[in-house]
């Protein structure tokens, strides 16, 4: 029996990437739900389980690394992001089934290595299916296929979270691990080997004028500087892709009813964590189809104006807590065990089923708006980094949300959340969609001179921002955020533009590469206090982490002043 090309269909293609992202959300809801559950009925305490399940977290944070290395190498024999998939989904499931040899709890650190290998190839997979939608959805499927991704994250870790639990009491823990290993196996099966990619066949034939020689490394390292200006022209050359780099950044909506503050204000109001879990629960299944009916409705009515809606809508739960909070009186955190205050549990549960609503319809619509100013050719690199940006805009969030409730009180921080949510309207007009298939506008040469000025203005600020970073307390961390990416954001301006400018570059070319590698070291800055035992060597690094930025951002001005023609050449 021959089994269909799901992508050669729109109902094909809507099913299959909702299957491909279950695979995503089953390992994780298995490890960040059933094992850590049975880890804690083992003895295992609380904080080793958090660093359990902080750590294979982590490769989800740097999947935007992988963009490129997806992007340039390709199987001619398997497809492109169809190979990458096949590949990454039997590692996930190997190492998910290598996971039945460790002992627990006494082999806890040899599992959590393990789970933190079969997360990098599961990242890797999220940017291979995220490269394959961009090049494969059609314009007008875009927001419901979203809608139908995330949900189908979301309804992946109900199943290998709160599922697999159940079924524990049946079947036991070790038949658990290949449950989930063959639930990812039975999506390779059924869906991705029977997959053509028919755009991605149309760019190899558009390309090759002839069968190429066995690849060489010096032929990856040129494919790769050709793939790094095509990548810079992507994200520069288009007011809509230049314009959803600050999108990303930015708060869409208010957030709060989706992070910490939430659960924090559930316990101080006095629930249970039987209610509590059951608050989430209903927050996930109403959010699931939420994000299914706010992609279809976005793809009918329009994106822009359709996500516009739900970020103000997102507004009105935030504003209806706020206001029945300040009714009660209450607004500075308080602890736990504190009596329960009935009027506000009703307001919550209110406000998080409706938040979840309009935020579920935000989700997918908004990620279709980051595909329609995506260039297909770098969609893995330029669609991810997008993606980056957004989580890091969550952590952003989270941060200061925690800062301002303890300093301020609740209500300052749900106001304070509900004007930065609004911010992002202004920049939304901005992100249409490149006419025809241009990636460059007659002002992307202007887009670069801003990008290196504003860059190397906030490299030079960092100086005294470090100099004065003891006064600033419990905003320490969030400063020390957002000037890593200004550093990594600068740090990849300044290797691109070698490439990018050629001769026009001129004497700036060496110190362009050096001063890169400088800003990058600057990140391990959070390792100084080891060097306090070193009195000369703690200096130099303290001379070190200004001298670093310092260089850069002048080398980025002076970038500023060059010609930039190199940008306008036609496609």
């Amino acid at each position: 029996m021959t089994l269909p090309n799901l992508l050669a269909t729109r109902n094909g293609r809507l099913g299959a990437f909702f299957a491909l992202y279950v695979t995503e959300g089953i390992p994780l809801g298995f490890a960040a739900i059933a094992v850590a559950t049975q880890l804690r009925r083992m003895g295992v305490g609380p904080a080793a389980i958090g660093a359990f399940v902080a750590s294979f977290y982590l490769p989800w944070a740097f999947k935007w690394a992988f963009g490129p290395v997806i992007d340039v190498f390709r199987s001619k024999r398997f497809g492109h992001r169809r190979a990458w998939i096949l590949f990454t989904q039997l590692m996930m499931a190997l190492t998910i089934l290598a996971l039945m040899a460790v002992p627990l709890p006494s082999g806890l650190a040899l599992f959590t290595s393990i789970l933190l290998v079969h997360n990098t190839f599961g990242a890797m997979q999220d940017v291979a299916i995220d490269s394959l939608a961009c090049n494969t959805l059609h314009e007008d499927e875009r927001g419901l296929a979203n809608g139908l991704m995330f949900a189908g994250a979301n309804v992946g870790q109900a199943i290998g979270g709160s599922g697999v639990l159940y079924l524990m009491g049946t079947v036991g823990f070790q038949p658990s691990f290949v449950m989930v290993a063959l639930s990812i196996l039975l999506v390779t099966g059924f869906i991705v080997l029977p997959m053509k990619e028919a755009l991605a066949e149309q760019l190899e034939q558009q390309g090759a004028a002839a069968e190429a020689p066995k690849a060489t490394l010096s032929q990856a390292a040129s494919e790769m500087k050709a793939f790094a200006v095509q990548s810079f022209r992507s994200f520069l050359g288009s007011r809509g892709a230049f314009s959803a780099m600050f999108f990303g950044l930015l708060p869409v909506g208010a957030m709060c009813l989706g992070l910490a503050l939430q659960s924090n204000l559930a316990v101080e109001f006095g629930m249970g964590d039987g209610d509590v879990a059951l608050l989430n629960l209903w927050c996930t299944i109403f959010g699931a189809v939420s994000m299914v009916v706010g992609g279809m409705l976005s793809d009918k009515l329009g994106r822009r104006s359709m996500l516009s809606l739900y970020i103000v809508l997102m507004s009105g739960p935030v504003l209806y807590l706020w206001w029945q909070m300040r009714l009660n009186g209450y607004d500075m955190p308080r602890p736990s065990g504190s009596a329960a205050v009935p009027a506000l549990i009703t307001a919550l549960w209110i406000a998080s089923i409706s938040y979840n609503v309009f935020n579920g319809m935000m989700y997918g619509t908004r990620a279709a708006i980051f595909m329609d100013v995506t260039n297909p050719k770098v969609a893995a690199t330029q669609f991810t980094a997008y993606m980056a940006l957004m989580n890091l805009a969550i952590a952003i969030a989270a941060t200061w949300q925690g800062v301002v409730s303890e300093a301020f009180g609740y209500r300052w921080t749900l106001l304070i959340d509900v004007a930065t949510g609004l911010i992002c309207l202004l920049v939304l007009p901005m992100m249409s969609k490149p006419e025809g298939d241009r990636i460059s506008d007659d002002k992307t040469e202007g887009r670069a001179r801003k990008s290196a000025v504003v860059l190397g203005l906030l490299c030079l600020v960092w100086v005294p921002a470090w100099c004065y970073r003891g006064q600033l307390g419990e905003g320490a961390p969030l400063m020390q955020t957002f000037f890593t990416l200004v550093f990594v954001a600068s740090a990849l301006f300044l290797l691109a533009s070698r490439e990018v400018m050629g001769r026009d570059i001129g004497r700036l070319r060496t110190p362009a590469l050096y001063c890169a590698l400088l800003l990058l070291v600057v990140y391990f800055r959070k390792d100084l206090a080891l060097l306090e035992a070193r009195p000369l060597l703690h200096q130099a690094a303290e001379a070190l982490i200004l001298l670093g930025p310092v260089l850069g951002g002048l080398t980025l001005l002076s970038l500023a002043a060059r010609s930039w023609a190199s940008l306008h050449r036609e496609d």
